[in-house]
C-alpha cells in the first residue's frame, strides 16, 4: 500500500464515515472514498450560494446557469425527466469514473446515503430507503403486503401503469377486489375542493366497510396535474378506519416540501429523476417506524409486510428493503447531493416558485385561450407545478393534439407532452391535453413564451 492509500485507509478507520461542511455523508469502502458535489459547492461557492427567497430574481438566475440544459429549446416535461445540475453530473461522472478504476471496490452501501437524506422530507433516519424509481417503491409495498382473499383495495381512476399494474397482480394471485373511486376531475366549468376528494374516499370506505385493507393514490396525478389532500385522506378517513395508505408520489419530492411525518402515510414511493433532478434509476421509498402501524391495523397477519426484494437477512426494515444485492452507489450519491442543493435554496422556497409559475402559466393559457378546456385545478392547494389544458373543440382528438405538441418542438423549440384520461370512470372516451412543467430552472419569459408560441401554432392549426 502506498503512503496516499495508508493516509485514507487510516482515515476511514479512524471515522468510517467524514461528514462535508454541509452535513452531507461521504461514503467509503476499504480504500475508497467517492466525491460529494456538496463538498465542492461549499469550498468553491460558499455555504450560502443559493439562500435567498421566493421573489429573489439573483437566486433563481443563479439556480438557472447550473442546469445544462439545451439553449436551443426550452425543456418543460420535468413531469417525465429532470435535468442533473452541472455540478452534480460532473460529481457523478467521476465517482463513476473511480468506479470504472476500482471495480472491485464498486457494492458500497447506499443506507447511509438513504439516513442523510430522510430528514429533508419529513422523516426518521430509520424510515427511507433509496429505491430504483416510484414503480419500484411501488412494487416493493403492494407485493410484500400480505393479502387475502376478500381484502378491498381503493384506488382512483386517474391512477399510474406503476400502480394499477402491481394492484391487478395481487387481485388475481389474491383475490382481492381493487376498486376504483371515481375523483373529481376540474373540467374549467365547475369547481372542485379538498372536500369532494376526501369524501370520495371516505364514502368508499363507508360502502365496503372492514374489507378495506390499504388506499392508493397520487399525490398529484400524472394526468391532469391535481394535488390531492393527502393529509386530510389519511388523517380524516385512512386511520381512524384502521386502513394502511400507499402514496404515489412520482412528481412530488423536488417539486413540494414534503413531511411524511405530517401527511401521516405508512408508505410513500417518490421518484428521484423527475422534479428531485437526480439521475434515471433513482427513488425513495418512506416506510413509517418500520411498519409498525401496519402490524397495528393488520394484526390478523403473522407478517403483514414481506421483504420480496432484498439480499438481507437483518431484521432492520430499512436494511432489508435497502438491500438488493448490486447497487448503483454513484446514482444513489448523486441523489443525495442533489437533496443538498434543494436543502440549501429550500424545499419551501422551491415549491413556491414552481406554484407561481404554475400559477402564471394557467393565467396566461386563460387569458390566450378563454374557451379552451382546463384540468388542473386554479385553487392553490390542489395546484403542482403540471398545468394540463386542451385549446381544440374536440377534447377526445388525440391525433390533433400530438401534433400540436410535436409541431411546438419542431417550429418553436418548447417540450412538452401529452397525457390522456377518463374524465368519468364509465366514460368510454379518452381526454386529451398537453401537460406542462414548470420547475426551479424555469423564469417568466419561458412560461409567456410558450402560451405566445402555442396561440401562433394553434392559428394556423385551427
Amino acid at each position: 500500500m502506498n503512503n496516499d492509500n495508508k493516509d485514507v485507509a487510516s482515515g476511514l478507520n479512524r471515522r468510517s464515515f467524514l461528514k462535508t461542511s454541509t452535513g452531507l455523508v461521504l461514503a467509503g469502502a476499504g480504500t475508497m472514498m467517492f466525491p460529494s458535489v456538496a463538498a465542492a459547492k461549499a469550498d468553491e461557492l460558499g455555504a450560502t450560494q443559493f439562500r435567498g427567497h421566493n421573489s429573489d430574481h439573483k437566486l433563481w438566475k443563479k439556480v438557472r446557469k447550473e442546469f445544462v440544459l439545451n439553449k436551443r429549446t426550452t425543456y418543460m416535461n420535468v413531469g417525465t425527466s429532470g435535468s442533473m445540475p452541472k455540478s452534480i453530473l460532473k460529481s457523478y461522472a467521476k465517482t463513476n469514473e473511480m468506479i470504472s478504476a476500482n471495480p472491485w471496490q464498486s457494492n458500497v452501501p447506499t443506507i447511509e446515503l438513504a439516513r442523510q437524506v430522510a430528514p429533508g422530507f419529513g422523516a426518521d433516519e430509520h424510515e427511507l430507503v433509496l429505491s430504483r424509481n416510484t414503480t419500484d417503491g411501488m412494487n416493493s409495498i403492494i407485493n410484500g403486503l400480505q393479502f387475502e382473499e376478500g381484502d378491498v383495495v381503493l384506488t382512483t381512476h386517474h391512477e399510474h401503469p406503476g400502480a394499477t399494474i402491481p394492484l391487478k397482480h395481487v387481485s388475481e394471485r389474491y383475490n382481492v377486489e381493487v376498486v376504483e373511486v371515481e375523483i373529481p376531475v376540474y373540467t374549467g366549468e365547475n369547481q372542485v375542493s379538498e372536500d369532494d376528494f376526501v369524501n370520495a374516499f371516505a364514502d368508499a370506505v363507508a360502502e365496503y366497510g372492514s374489507r378495506v385493507r390499504l388506499i392508493v393514490f397520487s399525490h398529484v396525478t400524472y394526468t391532469t396535474g391535481t394535488s390531492l389532500p393527502a393529509k386530510r385522506i389519511c388523517k380524516e378517513v385512512a386511520i381512524p378506519n384502521r386502513i394502511a395508505t400507499l402514496i404515489d408520489g412520482a412528481h412530488t419530492p423536488g417539486m413540494l416540501n414534503l413531511n411524511f411525518h405530517d401527511i401521516d402515510c405508512d408508505f410513500y414511493s417518490g421518484a428521484g429523476h423527475k422534479w428531485q433532478c437526480g439521475p434515471g434509476a433513482t427513488g425513495i421509498l418512506y416506510i413509517r417506524d418500520n411498519a409498525q402501524r401496519l402490524a397495528e391495523f393488520w394484526s390478523d397477519r403473522p407478517t403483514p409486510l414481506w421483504s420480496i426484494n432484498s439480499s438481507s437477512s437483518s431484521t432492520a426494515m430499512q436494511a432489508r428493503f435497502q438491500s438488493i444485492g448490486q447497487d448503483n452507489y454513484p446514482a444513489k450519491q448523486a441523489l443525495a447531493d442533489a437533496c443538498v442543493m434543494w436543502e440549501e435554496i429550500g424545499r419551501d422556497v422551491i415549491e413556491e416558485r414552481v406554484l407561481d409559475l404554475s400559477e402564471l402559466c394557467k393565467q396566461e393559457l386563460f387569458d390566450t385561450f378563454p374557451y379552451a378546456n382546463f384540468y388542473a385545478p386554479n385553487i392553490r392547494e390542489l395546484s403542482s407545478g403540471l398545468t394540463t389544458f386542451n385549446p381544440f373543440y374536440d377534447q377526445h382528438d388525440g391525433e390533433l393534439l400530438t401534433q400540436f405538441r410535436d409541431r411546438l418542438h419542431e417550429e418553436y423549440g418548447y417540450i412538452v407532452r401529452t397525457t390522456s384520461f377518463y374524465n368519468k370512470k364509465d366514460d368510454m372516451q379518452k381526454i386529451h391535453t398537453i401537460r406542462i412543467s414548470t420547475h426551479l430552472f424555469h423564469d417568466e419569459d419561458d412560461v409567456i413564451g410558450l402560451v405566445k408560441a402555442m396561440k401562433r401554432l394553434y392559428r394556423n392549426m385551427a
